[in-house]
């Protein structure tokens, strides 16, 4: 099992190793060379000019390897400089060319030309370095006696003394002859901080960095800064980015020892820690430790928003990098999931906060963008034309093929294939080979139903005709018409979708009076206590996925009914944002329901959509969670007549009528409320209340 971040103790992120380091004493640049070789220096640097590659004439000595060894440089001895020693090994490449006399006449050449093949090889060797701000070029001159000139062999090394590099920064060494005959060699190495230093006390630009431990404080992160009381430093925290600068954040001045606490939820793994001392060219230091926390990678991708742009362009904006694809998929109604378009269409590789388009030549409301990390699992699902063309529409998506000879052919897109029909329809997208086409049901029904409404319309004129016929009777019927149109009325109320955390069987029984007494109104109430059947065969989640979506679309409201569980299991989600214990019980549609309820009071799009409410004695409204106060609280059945009225469509908000309708639950309501405070039995005052309750009064 992983260790998580919090268990451990991060010292400026993962210490260094200790380096114990060479002093070299004076401000002279030097060299010096294997034995048996002879080596000079440049005076002054040179323009890095490395030039094109040259063929060589006769065996030459090329770089074939860099070391690096880090050194100090100091003037005084508590007055030092990081420095960058380079060894450069050197090899003898190429051959002698063998002289024409030779290849004609078989012998040896002119004896004058024998002379080269016995001298000393030379070589001007280029030693480039650059660490940002610093670029320099240094030439050394190196001679190799004849006697070890071994063809294909090393003979041996030149060392530079040395490139003056500042702590913590990342430099590039080249090297190469003049002229050049083969490619540059190259070697990039990260320098170490203060941390790594064992002569940290040497490095004036260390004596004073504050020393930084990460830790945790309970689900939260904890930055413990020791340092004296009279030290002035720095604290910056940041998101750093693949390119361009980093985006602050926050940064403050301190003094002196601090402990600063970080919520659990801001923790991404692009967040990053800089700490310096106030004083002139003081170095600083950077550490990202919640880059392999599994926790931060939760938190980008809950906090992460698709955002449409334009009908064709849309954006995934988050704090931080993401590997993630994403392709279009349709939704139909009725809690199916998203079919994803692939083929036709195909995964996109993405870029946050870039934007991307679609091949679209309109928008649909079903249309949606699924978004997928690297390891295939789906993390964000929008639908990002609904909110502009409204709700899901029951339309059928039909691809259209075109053949050699330009015929065409027609599909429909279901879970189980593509099913072969003709249609006509309007057009979301195409290319040479096909499109995609979005259809009303209707037109494919129509047809059939047309001798449906025919036959009704046959059978009221006929009807109408026998009344005429018998008026005696005629009254008769008109008053059972006109009670059988009022029951239809109320049958057709305003739907409510009613949500509560099932504390214990009690609460339930009272939840269910308050149903009941609901649907004697013109509401058409959905509750999982009549649907346990449903609920056991969907799954929680979807069958609040199907209920939520039926009820919105139908213009009716989502009840969120708060108890001290929910309130608990609302507190506990928002802290994890992770399933709670017990939440897979197969009965409970309130857990189940967080994690769809939450994007839409994240997002600004609850009011009108949900009311919360609470029972008096049980819980005080202000004891909602803030979040959920962004909509009407209502305590019951002390606002009974503001709830209904929320409840209820506009026209139906007949003062009288309310006052009724609001007595007449809250005479349903009392048994319950007296069960539920006063169960039999209970002595004294009945159930307990605990902190946040209260008469509601």
């Amino acid at each position: 099992m992983p260790v998580p971040w919090f268990l451990l103790s991060l010292a400026l992120g993962r210490s260094p190793m200790v380096l114990p380091l060479e002093r070299l004493v004076g401000p002279q640049d030097a060299t010096h060379c294997s034995p048996g070789l002879s080596c000079h220096l440049w005076d002054d640097d040179i323009l890095c000019l490395p030039g094109d590659i040259v063929p060589a004439l006769g065996p030459v000595l090329v770089p074939t390897h860099l070391q690096t060894e880090l050194v100090l440089r100091c003037g005084k001895e508590t007055d030092c400089d990081l420095c960058v020693r380079v060894a450069v090994h050197l090899a003898v490449h190429g051959h002698w060319e063998e002289h024409e006399d030779e290849k004609k006449f078989g012998g040896a050449a002119d004896p004058g030309l024998e002379k080269p093949r016995n001298a000393s090889l030379q070589a001007q060797v280029v030693l480039s370095f650059q660490a940002y701000p610093t670029a320099r070029c240094v030439l050394l001159e190196v001679q190799v006696p004849a006697a070890l000139v071994q063809f294909g062999q090393s003979v041996g090394s030149v060392v530079y003394d040395c490139f003056e590099a500042a702590l913590g920064s990342e430099v590039q060494i080249w090297s190469y002859t003049q002229p050049r005959y083969e490619k540059k060699l190259n070697l990039t190495q990260q320098l170490p901080d203060c941390r790594g230093l064992e002569v940290r006390n040497s490095i004036r630009s260390c004596w004073a960095l504050p020393w930084l431990n990460v830790s945790a404080d309970g689900d939260n992160a904890r930055l413990v800064l020791n340092v004296s009381e009279e030290q002035h430093f720095s604290l910056f925290l940041y998101w750093k980015q693949v390119q361009g600068p980093p985006k602050p954040w926050w940064q403050k001045n301190l003094t002196g020892p601090q402990i600063i606490t970080l919520n659990h939820t801001d923790l991404v793994p692009c967040l990053c820690i800089q700490v310096w001392p106030l004083e002139l060219d003081s170095f600083r230091t950077n550490i990202c430790p919640f880059r392999e926390d599994p926790r931060a990678h939760r938190n980008l991708w809950r906090a992460a928003r698709l955002r449409l742009l334009t009908l064709q362009s849309w954006r995934l904006e988050a704090l931080c990098p993401l590997p993630a694809e994403a392709a279009l998929c349709w939704q139909a109604p009725g809690g199916d999931p998203c079919q994803p378009l692939v083929p036709p269409l195909s995964w996109e590789n993405i870029t946050v906060n870039k934007v991307l388009e679609f091949p679209l030549l309109e928008g649909h409301p079903n249309l949606c963008v699924q978004q997928v990390n690297s390891w295939e699992n789906l993390q964000l699902q929008e639908c990002l034309w609904a909110d502009s063309l409204g709700p899901l529409n029951d339309d059928v998506l039909l691809l259209e093929t075109r053949g050699p000879q330009n015929n065409r052919s027609f599909c429909a897109l279901e879970p189980s294939g593509c099913t072969s029909l003709p249609s006509r329809a309007s057009t979301l997208w195409n290319d040479d080979l096909g499109a995609l086409w979005a259809c009303p049901m209707d037109k494919y029904s129509h047809k059939r139903w047309a001798l449906v409404w025919l036959a009704c319309l046959l059978f009221a004129a006929a009807l109408s005709l026998f009344l005429l016929l018998r008026k005696d009777h005629a009254k008769g019927w008109l008053r059972l018409l006109k009670q059988d149109v009022r029951k239809g009325a109320a049958a057709r109320g305003r739907a409510a979708l009613l949500l509560y955390s099932a504390d214990d069987s009690s609460f339930e029984r009272l939840v269910g009076a308050l149903a009941s007494a609901l649907c004697e109104l013109p509401l058409r109430v959905a509750v999982d206590l009549w649907s346990r059947r449903e609920l056991s065969a969907q799954g929680p989640v979807a069958w609040f996925h199907a209920q939520r979506r039926q009820t919105l679309q139908e213009g009716g409201m989502v009840v969120l009914l708060f108890s001290p569980g929910a309130v608990a299991l609302c507190s506990e989600w928002l802290q994890d944002g992770m399933s709670v214990p017990g939440a897979n019980c197969p009965h409970d549609a309130f857990r189940a329901s967080l994690s769809c309820v939450l994007p839409d009071f994240l997002q600004g799009r609850a009011s009108g959509r949900y009311v919360a409410a609470c029972f008096d004695r049980l819980l005080r409204p202000d004891a909602v969670p803030a979040l959920f106060r962004t909509v009407p609280v209502f305590s019951l059945p002390s606002q009974l007549p503001d709830f209904l009225g929320a409840l209820q469509r506009p026209s139906a908000l007949r003062p009288r009528r309310l006052r009724e309708s609001a007595e007449q639950v809250s005479r349903a309501l009392q048994p319950a409320l007296e069960s539920y405070f006063h169960p039999p039995g209970t002595p004294g005052q009945g159930r307990g209340v605990g902190p946040g309750t209260g008469d509601g009064t």
